[in-house]
């Protein structure tokens, strides 16, 4: 499966100033894939080493000291391998696990920099949080994964034509002509169901059977419950529980920004507060925050108490909101329900292209679902489930602000309407 981390590895190998790279992102989301897949492509062999799959003799090569030329040795002797500078790719997976091979990471940068070294972690977050590792600042070049986003998808799913299209009509900003417009609409409602974890993906492509899929996505779900389980108190566990399954109800509401009271009636901020950290930092759920102007730098205007949570894959809301997946594809779910895929859909896109999340609410009811900063401007993004887009508050935004331009995702073709860029939802990726 083609993935865009592929052209950020490319980029790292090149590069002049390469550092050991850490790439990090939640379970599931293809980074031990990709990495293997890059160093089959790009060097002479791959060195991989994982910390949670020996526990013992390979901590051990850690515990000594941090003599760059020691461990290469003692890394080439445990794995059989010869390590040539350049030419060989070492792969440190969940090196969350072994507190001292990610500290040995600053001493690659500054003693060896010949060696490539790709360090994976999905919770490393959680384990700096908890204070019991040293994160070697500076001394690493860092990339977050995240699961597949719609242009992957249709990668893995063999519509490069279609994807290439959908490119060429955001260009020209000329509609998409209908037979490749209603292909790219069943595509998107498919993805609604199916997310974005390569594992689900592939079954999919393989299977087409929807019960496999929600039970993969169950494994997952259950997954991630048994790392907060593994990596936190049983307090913040049970609380990171109870929002990672309440978070449909919250996203059903008119108004999504997140309530604690939804969790449970006597559910107070303070409670929940460290629970809630726990997901984000396990890249596990998607924070937006509520920006009170629409100025930038966006951050200095940021409400912090005030914020949405999404699901990093939309795929996983679908089957935590036990959503049956013939009504997403037959697009004759309820309007609660496709408005709330779509949002957590938009949210997952705009992340993986790089767009930080925000959104603006007036004095008054009006709200935009997201702002991004492009260029110099900062456009408001508007979410639509369906071709109904008869709505108030990007009128309220622009007569404040005046943007450059304001932007409406739906299930209409491209087009312009009342000075609004008509975008559908399967283009988003093209931002």
């Amino acid at each position: 499966m083609k993935r865009m981390i592929e052209d950020k590895l490319n980029k790292w190998k090149v590069s002049g100033s390469r550092k050991p790279l850490l790439l990090m992102g939640a379970r599931q989301v293809g980074k031990t894939y990709s990495c293997l897949e890059f160093g089959k492509n790009n060097y002479q062999n791959v060195v991989y080493l994982n910390f949670e799959g020996d526990m013992r003799l390979l901590h051990d090569i850690f515990r000594e000291d941090l003599e760059p030329a020691r461990i290469v040795q003692e890394l080439s002797y445990y794995s059989k391998q010869a390590i040539i500078p350049e030419k060989t790719l070492i792969i440190f997976d969940e090196i969350q696990a072994c507190e001292m091979a990610l500290n040995s990471l600053k001493y690659f940068c500054e003693n060896a920099p010949q060696y490539n070294i790709i360090a994976a972690a999905s919770l490393l977050g959680i384990a700096i949080n908890r204070g019991k590792y040293s994160f070697p600042v500076g001394k690493v070049d860092m990339v977050t994964m995240y699961p597949m986003s719609f242009d992957e998808f249709l990668y893995a799913c063999g519509k490069d034509l279609l994807l290439e299209k959908i490119k060429e009509s955001f260009s020209s900003f000329k509609p998409l002509s209908a037979v490749y417009h209603e292909e790219a609409l069943s595509l998107y409602h498919s993805y609604l169901v199916i997310g974005g974890y390569p594992a689900v993906v592939k079954t999919y492509l393989e299977k087409n059977d929807f019960n496999v899929v929600k039970a993969q996505q169950a494994n997952i779900a259950n997954a991630y419950i048994a790392d907060m389980a593994k990596y936190s108190t049983p307090n913040i566990t049970i609380k990171s529980t109870d929002i990672f399954n309440t978070l449909p109800a919250q996203l059903a509401k008119e108004n999504t920004k997140f309530r604690y009271n939804i969790i449970k009636s006597s559910a107070r901020a303070k409670d929940y507060e460290l629970s809630l950290q726990w997901l984000k930092a396990a890249n596990v759920v998607l924070e937006s925050i509520k920006a009170t102007e629409a100025k930038h730098p966006l951050s200095v205007y940021q409400e912090i108490d005030s914020f949405k949570i999404y699901y990093s894959d939309v795929g996983l809301l679908s089957y935590k909101a036990g959503i049956q997946p013939q009504d997403v594809i037959s697009n004759i779910s309820s309007h609660r329900a496709r408005g709330m895929l779509a949002e957590n859909y938009v949210a997952q896109q705009l992340v993986a292209a790089g767009y930080p999340l925000n959104y603006w609410q007036s004095s008054g009811t009006a709200e935009i679902d997201f702002i991004i900063r492009i260029d110099d401007s900062i456009i408001p993004i508007e979410v639509k489930s369906a071709d109904n887009v008869r709505s108030r508050s990007l009128s309220v935004f622009a007569d404040k602000y005046n943007p450059d331009c304001a932007i409406r995702f739906s299930t209409k073709n491209f087009g312009y309407e009342n000075s609004i860029k008509s975008i559908p939802l399967y283009a988003v990726f093209c931002l």
